[in-house]
């Protein structure tokens, strides 16, 4: 079973990591009648499939068929899909859940931006730029951004921003207002690349499989594990918990040779709540109760055996708005139980466990699309959970616009300062380049 943040999907989407089954029309433009069939269809999915599948059979004590009734009646004001989709994502919100929403069927074209920001303390950066785009142009790492398209960014809103941006509704452009380091501010518009796809894709046909196929292999490269070697620690960058046994106990047996361990979950959406067990098992010397499943009929508790030989030095554990999930399970573990220290940013407080359901439309042509529903609670061992609120590091350390700019880690210059070993923060910010998934 895997646990993801809306976060986190949002960029994996935007990159294609999902292999998104065919669109068989063009989803854009103004709604005609077979258009609002569809997304009146997927309406009536999304209420059945949480009705049905959702871990609170009370529903957070929503009237689930009035406001239905309510959104249902909305879907004929939308203007065109990306209204219609925002409709079907809205009516989920009302949950209030981070792992309950609406994955939309693929379009036509696709448009990457060019340039990621993420949030630092309340604040908005961009923090990478794809080379050779008009973001290029126009954009510097470091540069903060005051509003998108008009609305602020800050912490409430950022995850809402993101998913409606960038999985929702994606646009040609953007409209940013930004702050330099220096304290200049501009406004710009920048426009995205479009990445043109087929009217029709057909997953029966050996190009679009192999199309498909390679964008995940592409993206799938880019997240993998890493890891380096300094002095007496490692330092490994674990970028989604989707590695297999082996691949863990490769890992922590390189851990096992040195005295510390720094542990990198920033920007670390979570994934298989099996691997996350066993990377717990394997930083314990003894069994360890990650929380309590929560679920629709029963609690169970939710238990990391103790895995082989376990690595028992110095662990340092690196977290962000971007680590979410598992990720923020694991810092907590580790902070609940002593085990070692946790340092950088509030983590997205995004940490249910979810499933996802498949549905489709269509006969001869057929749209595929896709729900999460949470179907458990994770209730840590303190009585709490960690949604909404996520992970306070037991040290704060935000890099300032003019450590991106100046590509510098204060974050990992700390870690590795508590792991007693010597690295600045500029070495730091060298040590795992950034790498963009081609388009």
């Amino acid at each position: 079973m895997r646990i993801r943040s809306v976060a986190a999907l949002a960029c994996s989407l935007a990159c294609g990591l999902s292999i998104r089954i065919a669109c068989a029309q063009q989803v854009s433009g103004a709604l005609d009648s077979t258009s609002l069939y569809q997304v009146s269809q997927m309406l009536q999915d999304a209420r059945d499939e949480v009705r049905k599948h959702y871990y609170d059979p009370k529903l957070n004590g929503l009237d689930w068929d009035a406001r239905y009734r309510e959104y249902a009646a909305m879907l004929h004001g939308a203007h065109n899909l990306g209204d219609a989709f925002g409709i079907i994502a809205a009516f989920l919100g009302g949950l209030k859940d981070s792992h309950v929403y609406f994955i939309p069927p693929e379009r036509q074209n696709r448009y990457d931006d060019g340039y990621q920001f993420q949030l630092i303390g309340d604040q908005c950066f961009i923090t990478r730029i794809r080379p050779k785009t008009d973001a290029e142009e126009k954009l510097q790492i470091g540069d903060q951004i005051l509003m998108l398209d008009g609305y602020n960014i800050n912490r409430e809103d950022y995850h809402d921003l993101r998913y409606f941006y960038r999985v929702l509704s994606p646009m040609p452009a953007a409209q940013l207002a930004l702050r330099s380091p220096d304290g200049t501010q501009r406004n710009v518009v920048v426009k995205h690349t479009v990445i043109k796809g087929r009217p029709i894709v057909d997953l029966t046909t050996q190009i679009d499989v192999s199309d498909q196929v390679l964008r995940e292999s592409n993206l799938l490269h880019t997240l993998r594990s890493r890891i380096v070697e300094k002095g007496d620690a490692t330092i490994w960058k674990l970028q989604q918990f989707d590695l297999d046994f082996e691949g863990v106990e490769h890992f922590i047996g390189v851990a096992r040779k040195h005295k510390a361990l720094i542990l990198d979950l920033r920007g670390n959406g979570g994934g298989r709540t099996d691997m996350l067990a066993e990377i717990v098992g394997y930083l314990f010397d003894k069994e360890v109760k990650i929380g309590d499943r929560v679920g629709r009929k029963d609690s169970k508790p939710f238990i990391a055996r103790k895995q082989g030989n376990p690595f028992t030095g110095k662990l340092i554990v690196l977290v962000d708005s971007g680590s979410a999930s598992a990720s923020e399970l694991l810092a907590r573990v580790v902070q609940l139980e002593h085990r070692g220290t946790v340092i950088g940013d509030q983590s997205a407080g995004a940490v249910m466990e979810a499933r996802h359901y498949s549905e489709s439309r269509g006969v001869d042509v057929k749209i595929y699309y896709d729900f999460s529903v949470t179907d458990a609670n994770l209730i840590m061992a303190d009585g709490k959970s960690l949604e909404k609120l996520g992970v306070t590091p037991d040290e704060l350390i935000l890099p300032t616009g003019a450590d991106l700019a100046a590509g510098k880690d204060p974050v990992l210059a700390r870690a590795a300062e508590l792991a007693g070993i010597k690295l600045d923060a500029a070495e730091a910010g060298k040590l795992f380049p950034y790498e963009w998934a081609p388009l």
